[in-house]
């Protein structure tokens, strides 16, 4: 009698939905992010990546064997990856697991035990291809050509060369060893550990010990002249193709040689430097962008004009490398701030005012309905890296420091920045902060500049000066 009261204690005193937790399930194919459904997955936080890459030149195949160390966050039967390259073999804690592919980029692999929420687990897949051939979304983002290759791309990167939980809502910390023949250099994020040399090839070790967001890894290859030292203790290191046409190669060293000293500059506005080390790579395949991959942003050929373009990647390195987005919704945390950072360099070292840019830029776009059209905290997929979440997010940037004052403008600014480093926020995030340190109600202020799909008035509710 007694065990069969406890046994109807036990199934009837403990909740469905309980009960329903403990049953082992698949893990979901993407986070929930609306603009990208099939981006990271669901069930597991990445700890770490060990990227293992081969890539051969001349026929573009990259060979490799990644490691992931994986925390559960639910009982799993079945996990998926984001992964765009054939595989060949997959691994969990040592022993095969099966696996199949779904829509081309989801690995969905099958342990051969239950995995617990809260266990900490490895999964290792090894793979073979052609990065260039894959698409996801409509996106070939593999570049090379017979000389040099670059990993770096946004949204979407990291499946071309690594299996990742790719979303920012999920950072792990990296190490990537890129073996290519042994008369090109390898730079990555991070700082290099070693170097080894195998016949005709040899194998570079890079290593990010601070939290990385899987699009913000890159790798690039090739013949490069590098320079590297420190400053204030902080190390830096810098790349510049050799493809590049004399003029052009040493004007773009000699921008790349200014990073340290705008990183320091950018510390004095934002607070410590998040990373490690600090640096640039200028590529020779133009990839038509300039990108924020962490500690290290990657650059077409640079020159004399381009000092802003290098604090706007720099700022980065606060503003989405080390505090990220929650969504991609949120892209003017990224976009906007380090915009604004631009115009505050501009005003501190003999230019005009981040207001009265602001004023230009107002009365600039008065009558263009189309950039005020666009709602920035939540611009769609194919609006993501429109102008107006670059402008018009710099634009209430301003602002708000006009709204709220000097002080508590910058407390805001250092309080986001140091409060959530290493994670991720979102623009609701954003707003709290800024109505608790100010003590104002700012909602009209981000709806009319964030979420009206319409020209802000101009008051000084909003920021801006009336006319008189």
């Amino acid at each position: 009698m007694v065990g069969v009261v406890a046994l109807a204690l036990t199934l009837g005193g403990v909740p469905a939905s309980a009960r329903e937790e403990a049953t082992p399930r698949h893990g979901a194919p993407g986070v929930g992010d609306p603009y990208f459904p099939l981006d990271g997955n669901g069930g597991i936080d990445v700890r770490h990546y060990d990227v293992r890459d081969e890539y051969d030149f001349e026929t573009g195949v990259l060979s490799g064997r990644t490691t992931l160390r994986v925390r559960a966050t639910q009982n799993l039967s079945r996990l998926d990856l984001d992964f765009l390259l054939p595989v060949d073999q997959v691994e969990v804690d040592g022993k095969p697991a099966e696996f199949d592919r779904r829509a081309g980029h989801e690995l969905r692999i099958s342990p051969r035990r239950t995995i617990h929420a809260g266990d900490t687990f490895r999964v290792t897949v090894s793979y073979r291809g052609r990065p260039a051939l894959a698409t996801y979304l409509g996106e070939s983002n593999w570049l090379a050509n017979g000389h040099e290759v670059l990993a770096a791309n946004q949204p979407h990167m990291a499946p071309w060369w690594f299996p990742a939980n790719d979303h920012p809502s999920d950072k792990a910390t990296m190490d990537v060893w890129i073996t290519v023949p042994r008369d090109h250099k390898v730079i990555s994020n991070g700082l290099p550990v070693a170097r080894h040399v195998d016949g005709a090839v040899a194998t570079s070790h890079w290593r990010s010990t601070e939290p990385m967001a899987s699009y913000a890894a890159f790798f690039a290859a090739g013949s490069f002249a590098v320079r590297k030292g420190t400053l204030e203790g902080r190390p830096w290191i810098v790349a510049v193709s050799k493809a590049l046409r004399r003029e052009s190669r040493s004007q773009s060293m000699a921008k790349m040689l200014e990073t340290p000293a705008l990183t320091a500059w950018l510390e004095t506005q934002l607070g410590d430097y998040p990373f490690g080390s600090t640096g640039g790579v200028v590529t020779d395949l133009n990839p038509g962008f300039a990108l924020e991959t962490q500690s290290r942003p990657t650059f077409a050929a640079t020159g004399p004009g381009s000092t802003t373009l290098l604090v706007h990647e720099l700022a980065h390195q606060w503003f989405g490398d080390s505090v990220s987005i929650a969504r991609w919704r949120d892209i003017v945390l990224n976009e906007g701030f380090a915009t604004f950072m631009e115009q505050r360099w501009n005003e501190t070292h003999g230019g005009s005012t981040a207001d009265q840019w602001l004023d230009d830029a107002y009365e600039g776009q008065r009558q263009n309905t189309t950039f005020w059209a666009v709602r920035v905290d939540d611009p769609g997929a194919a609006k993501l890296f429109d102008g107006p979440i670059y402008l018009r997010g710099a634009m209430s940037v301003q602002a708000l420091r006009n709204r709220v004052g000097e002080d508590d403008f910058w407390e805001i600014i250092r309080t986001w920045l140091s409060s959530r480093a290493g994670g991720n926020g979102s623009t609701d995030d954003f707003i709290d902060l800024a109505e608790t340190v100010s003590g104002q109600d700012l909602g009209g202020f981000f709806d009319a500049w964030w979420r009206y799909p319409t020209r802000p008035t101009k008051t000084e509710a909003n920021g801006l000066q009336p006319d008189p």
